[in-house]
């Protein structure tokens, strides 16, 4: 299938043929991965450890890169839980695997690379990936990177936080870029439309079904130029990469997921 697909996006002039066609592998995909589900018991999947990312060296691959901090205050449903280590390393598995099958890029396929915000290795990778934005609370060194990644071409996503934790999410990226406005996302912007032609933002909390929002950052304010930050509120796409391979969660809602999650790689790579 992904020797087609590839086959597909080469052909001079196939863009919106593909699209469709890309759309279906998705489905088929998460589907036939359902096939392989492994570890499941009362209706929850035994998560993986940050210990099995071998943060690979650098070698010009596109590598999902999460961002590790160090958590504010707050027990979770695991003994330890660092709330950025949610959801590692099957999502990005699982994610990559899509992305290598409906794009031409050949992403690094064991998981991706942990940083700190503060890490200079950081300005190797575009686009990071950030969840708990509630338990977020960076240091001033780490306020300081990251503006100056996000002001020299960095595009940063963050997922998996809802209800009140905006306060704390919105307090930082004060922080990080004082003059910030979050501006609500809408169809209109190109980040939905970057690969995959997004129909509809309706979608809900994986495990709450509180319905979601998302919310950007551009450069200088503008939606009309670089978007720098995308945020899921309200919502987890991670949780569905994570789930895809086990049946958790209907295949559409997963696929709706995947969708979101290339366009914000495309994007990313692309502005």
């Amino acid at each position: 299938m992904g020797r087609i697909i590839r086959m597909m996006l080469r052909r001079p002039g196939a863009r919106r043929v593909p699209r469709v066609l890309l759309l279906t592998a998705v489905i088929v995909l998460v589907a036939a991965l359902t096939l392989t589900a492994q570890g499941v018991y009362r209706g929850y999947v035994q998560g993986g450890d940050p210990a099995d990312i071998n943060n690979p060296t650098y070698d010009g691959r596109f590598t999902f890169a999460r961002i590790r901090f160090e958590p504010a205050g707050g027990e979770g449903y695991r003994r330890r839980d660092a709330k950025w280590d949610h959801d590692v390393p099957r999502a990005e598995r699982n994610f990559m695997k899509i992305l290598s099958e409906v794009t031409i890029l050949e992403p690094y396929m064991d998981g991706g690379t942990i940083l700190t915000l503060d890490d200079p290795q950081l300005f190797k990778y575009p686009i990071a990936y950030l969840c708990e934005a509630g338990f977020w609370v960076p240091t001033d060194t780490e306020v300081a990177a990251l503006r100056a990644y996000l002001t020299k071409g960095g595009f940063l996503i963050f997922d998996d936080f809802i209800g009140e934790q905006w306060y704390n999410f919105e307090e930082q990226i004060r922080r990080v870029l004082p003059q910030a406005r979050l501006i609500e996302l809408d169809l209109s912007q190109p980040v939905f439309d970057s690969f995959f032609q997004i129909k509809s933002l309706e979608m809900v909390d994986p495990t709450r079904g509180t319905p979601s929002k998302f919310y950007g950052v551009f450069e200088d304010n503008d939606p009309t130029k670089r978007l720098m930050i995308v945020a899921n509120y309200n919502n987890d796409i991670g949780d569905y990469w994570e789930f895809s391979d086990v049946g958790y969660f209907p295949v559409q809602l997963s696929n709706e997921a995947y969708k979101l999650g290339v366009n914000y790689i495309m994007y990313g790579l692309t502005h």
